[in-house]
């Protein structure tokens, strides 16, 4: 029988999100990848609990998180049921719907129907009354963002989720999306944004559109894909995410160029006492109006060693200035 650690909210930082009364951990554990039908129950069941004990309350899903879409949503409900009921109170549990679940018409994008839909699917194969947050996956250019605003309101009045976000979508968008939902007195507590020092684009527009509106941002992609780790200094070995068939990091995408770069960082994360995926995260951190950092793991350890980069989140004004030089030739056009 599962007992939680007594001590797990003693080391944890934790930061408010947006203007509201939500705290969220400095790292949320995201089940994207290795919670699936084809992955260890045992390990995901590890690393599930063991980041709760760690004090990290936040846990991200989506509808099509798997393989099989819907399949990581099982594996999590399991262990809740199993495990965690005693603490569902103690846990903010997120899952979003926009991506592609099931085939026809009515199976992705941003449509009243889609989106309620997902949310009982998701519900039932949570095993959950409601989550604390539901997300709207991806921006829907073809539907009508009052239909959008309308599914997402009706999904958090009903009581199916206490509060909504957005994903991935740029400033324009956002700031469209939060002017309506504040007509109709819907607030959006957070944003999900791709954001790490290869992809600092977020930092132009959308982070200060962010806090102007009282929205946090959860940021994911901070260690883009593994780039910012130590993992291809010596190129692309068999069993890394890059050599195998993911969908998002091809082999071609770890570049010379961006592996010298990680090299130039890595020395910078070594003066700090740090490894360049722990100065990697602090650097996302810093960035208000971050909230958490939403990581992905295939142990516990990695969790662990993650969890050291709360011990170092200031920068120096000089570090700050090495590293934008070191990374100015990725800068891109802000969104």
């Amino acid at each position: 029988m599962y007992i939680a650690n007594e001590a797990r909210y003693e080391d944890m930082v934790y930061r408010r999100c947006g203007k509201s009364g939500v705290m969220l951990p400095f790292l949320s554990l995201g089940l994207w990848h290795n919670f699936g039908e084809g992955s260890s129950y045992s390990n995901a069941r590890e690393m599930v609990l063991g980041a709760f004990d760690r004090g990290i309350t936040c846990f991200d899903i989506a509808n099509n998180y798997g393989p099989p879409p819907g399949s990581a949503e099982e594996c999590f409900g399991k262990i809740v049921r199993k495990d965690l009921a005693a603490y569902r109170d103690e846990l903010f549990i997120a899952t979003k719907a926009g991506y592609r679940h099931w085939p026809g018409p009515y199976g992705e994008w941003g449509s009243k129907k889609n989106l309620v839909a997902s949310c009982d699917n998701s519900l039932r194969r949570l095993g959950l009354d409601y989550v604390d947050l539901f997300y709207h996956h991806r921006p829907d250019r073809n539907t009508p963002i009052e239909e959008t605003i309308e599914a997402l309101e009706y999904i958090v009045r009903s009581g199916k989720a206490l509060y909504v976000g957005i994903s991935n979508y740029d400033s324009e968008l956002t700031e469209n999306i939060l002017k309506a939902m504040e007509d109709r007195g819907i607030h959006c507590l957070v944003h999900q944004v791709n954001y790490s020092m290869f992809d600092r684009r977020p930092e132009g527009k959308l982070m200060p559109l962010l806090e102007k509106h009282g929205v946090g941002a959860a940021a994911y992609m901070c260690l883009a894909q593994g780039i910012l780790t130590d993992r291809y200094f010596d190129g692309v070995k068999e069993g890394s995410r890059a050599a195998g068939n993911s969908v998002f990091l091809k082999e071609e995408q770890v570049t010379a160029e961006k592996v010298a770069t990680a090299k130039e960082l890595n020395a910078i994360a070594g003066e700090r006492g740090q490894t360049l995926a722990q100065m990697a995260l602090a650097w996302c951190f810093r960035t208000a109006p971050v909230a958490t950092l939403i990581i992905g793991a295939s142990r516990l350890s990695q969790i662990d060693d993650n969890l050291k980069a709360m011990e170092n989140t200031a920068f120096s004004e000089e570090e700050i200035r090495r590293i934008d030089r070191i990374l100015s030739p990725y800068a891109r056009e802000a969104y």
